[in-house]
């Protein structure tokens, strides 16, 4: 699955790709980040959290099933990808993060469900053995710790030994989102395409995530009446089409593009800006105030996507940086770490 990086110039066809990826992992997090402000308001208006996932990922499954009809070729050619994708990527995270919520701070979930990046950068180096830059390391050193201010870690934390437990979980299948999405990305033509890993993901989620929340309990009167967000009422099923439309479909699709376009480290560190797209739109819309500390780990957490998303192979090395799509060249040598 490797792909050699070559040199380029910057106006070349790889920094275009390489720009496009960016501009695709930027989008998916703003969808994904916008996914908890939205939820939110339900789940206070009566609605279990778990039920708001499982409408959240049936509704995306619902959105995207003609595409898997389309792509239904997928499910003899690669079944063990779809099958993955949508245990990990899809059910896998949100069963394990929200459940690590009835058990530890939010803050402290959502920070240990973003080592993701470094646990990346972990298999891409030790697992898949190849080199990373110094510059994907040291962005995700600095992504992590503004997450830390974002979140405000130091606040609250209690130690559950079962509730850490589950937010490793979220991060580990964190990390199978980013390399399941990269799958195949090198095999040209051959390559299984995103919107159909997409579509059966989603699907496969929704039947294990039928299994575990039996939505058949759930109440959908709830879904016919109005919720609050900071005071403003807002027709519970607006706020269900933003989480199905927007927050799954439009982020999972634009954030397996933008693997396909960078790598599985860079997009991961790219990725930990939905934890600040999320706090900025808590504030903005439900009146979630952001203190100093916050909002410097928020920049830090930009400054250190910036390096990652910078990334390039060692110099004089044939080996890649790691494993992507077939346009991705990167332009100027750097040094592993």
């Amino acid at each position: 699955m490797p792909v050699r990086t070559s040199d380029s110039s910057p106006s070349g066809p790889g920094s275009h790709g390489k720009g496009v990826g960016l501009g695709l992992a930027l989008l998916s997090a703003v969808a994904f980040g916008g996914s908890g402000v939205a939820a939110k308001p339900l789940i206070e208006a009566g609605l279990d959290p778990l039920h708001v996932v499982w409408l959240r990922v049936t509704g995306a499954a619902l959105v995207m099933l003609p595409l898997a009809v389309r792509h239904r070729a997928l499910l003899r050619r690669r079944p063990g990808l779809l099958a993955g994708f949508g245990l990990l990527a899809v059910a896998g995270v949100q069963a394990c993060y929200f459940a690590s919520l009835s058990r530890i701070p939010v803050g402290v979930a959502l920070l240990i469900e973003y080592l993701a990046p470094a646990l990346v950068l972990g298999w891409v180096r030790f697992v898949q053995r190849r080199p990373v830059t110094r510059a994907a390391a040291v962005g995700v050193v600095l992504a992590v710790g503004g997450l830390a201010c974002v979140v405000e870690v130091w606040s609250g934390l209690r130690f559950d030994a079962l509730g850490l437990l589950l937010a490793l979980g979220a991060a580990c299948c964190q990390v199978g989102y980013f390399v399941l999405s990269d799958q195949g990305s090198d095999a040209g033509d051959e390559a299984p395409d995103p919107l159909g890993v997409i579509a059966y993901g989603l699907l496969v989620g929704a039947a294990v995530l039928t299994a575990v929340t039996r939505p058949w309990s759930m109440d959908w009167t709830v879904l016919t009446g109005t919720a609050h967000m900071d005071g403003t009422p807002v027709a519970a099923v607006t706020l269900l089409a933003w989480i199905v439309l927007v927050a799954t479909v439009v982020a999972y699709v634009t954030g397996v593009l933008s693997v396909r376009r960078l790598s599985p480290q860079v997009a991961g560190v790219v990725a930990c800006l939905e934890a600040v797209i999320a706090t900025v739109l808590a504030w903005i819309l439900l009146g979630e105030h952001l203190s100093a500390p916050q909002l410097a780990g928020g920049v830090i957490v930009l400054v250190g996507a910036f390096i990652a998303q910078s990334s390039t192979p060692a110099k004089g090395s044939g080996q890649p940086v790691a494993s992507g799509g077939p346009e991705r060249k990167l332009s100027r040598p750097g040094k592993a770490a």
